[in-house]
């Protein structure tokens, strides 16, 4: 039979040959699920005798106590031109599919996203992650708030915030936070996806501290000895005086920003800002967008990259696809003993 002894060890040899390609894109020290699952997917159209091979690798995810996965927020602004044009180039629609099509290439393992609202479907049809959450409408039915993802949750829930200021037309749509609880290589982090009150008025003050105060209640309720992230646009500063961020990290919270760029030196409340651009020219500025998180009772949580992703996310042109940068931030996990 030549080289080979049987066609199946044949079918093998040159299957894992062409599969490493494949497979160099997943962390072989975790093997992430949703690259297991498109490998072993693969298989079933090779004889029976090689399906062994695939319950062999898939146990490789089960009873793991490391892991790495990593997270994209991203205000997409997606309110129509008529409302925000953005002070961005080119027609929203075509923006949206390149977002999508970024999305789909870089292929983060969960992508968060706000003032997605009337070019959701623009996004969805470009990109390829396998989970998704259902838009809850265009302005003004919709909170803008959608989350992709290479794995599974559950207990999805969105929730309007009780109280907004109708300075920078917070109260036309119905602003919040989703949550949802996702499974990552066997492991749970509960997620928070946020768009909080815009503007600097006293109103806009108290709405974003309301905001603040009503998320950290659901966490206590919904998310007692959970790891938890918590992303999206807050709309504040460290640097503001009027700051009702500070109360995330009173309770337990670390700005990754903050840990990762700035060696864990907070920004002091009345200190002169050091904004962004879009893009950002470097890491060092600060946006109103952010990523904080805790660990959980079982799970150690550690941010271990900080970037804002503003060069990866522009047009053909090298124009920008929206007015906010977005944030790409790698998290590794380990089981507490």
């Amino acid at each position: 039979m030549g080289k080979y002894t049987s066609n199946a060890s044949y079918l093998a040899v040159n299957y894992f040959r062409l599969a490493l390609p494949v497979l160099s894109r997943c962390n072989l020290s975790v093997t992430g699920t949703y690259c297991l699952h498109q490998f072993i997917m693969s298989l079933r159209s090779l004889p029976s005798q090689l399906l062994t091979v695939a319950l062999c690798l898939s146990g490789l995810s089960s009873g793991q106590t490391t892991g790495k996965f990593d997270l994209l927020t991203y205000n997409v602004a997606g309110l129509p031109p008529i409302f925000n044009n953005n002070e961005v180039p080119g027609d929203k629609g075509t923006n949206a599919n390149t977002i999508g099509s970024i999305l789909a290439k870089q292929a983060y393992d969960v992508v968060h996203m706000q003032e997605d609202f009337n070019y959701h479907a623009y996004i969805y049809k470009t990109d390829n992650h396998p989970h998704r959450t259902a838009t809850s409408g265009g302005v003004p039915f919709g909170d803008g708030l959608n989350t992709v993802a290479n794995y599974n949750w559950a207990n999805f829930a969105r929730k309007k915030w009780n109280k907004c200021n109708l300075n920078s037309g917070d109260c036309l749509t119905p602003k919040g936070f989703t949550y949802m609880r996702m499974t990552i290589d066997g492991i749970e982090v509960d997620l928070y996806n946020l768009h909080a009150d815009a503007g600097s008025d006293q109103g806009d003050i108290d709405a974003r501290s309301a905001g603040i105060d009503q998320i950290l209640a659901w966490v206590n309720s919904n998310s007692k000895g959970k790891p938890v992230i918590i992303a999206g646009d807050t709309n504040d500063r460290w640097t503001n005086s009027g700051r009702s961020i500070n109360k995330l990290t009173d309770a337990g919270f670390t700005d990754s920003w903050v840990q990762l760029i700035r060696s864990g030196s907070y920004p002091q409340a009345g200190a002169a800002a050091d904004p962004c651009k879009v893009p950002a020219a470097d890491n060092k500025c600060e946006i109103v967008d952010k990523v904080f998180y805790r660990s959980g009772d079982s799970v150690k949580l550690t941010a271990t990259s900080f970037n804002y992703a503003s060069k990866v996310f522009v047009q053909s042109d090298g124009s920008i696809l929206s007015d906010h940068n977005p944030i790409h931030v790698e998290f590794s996990w380990s089981s507490r003993a």
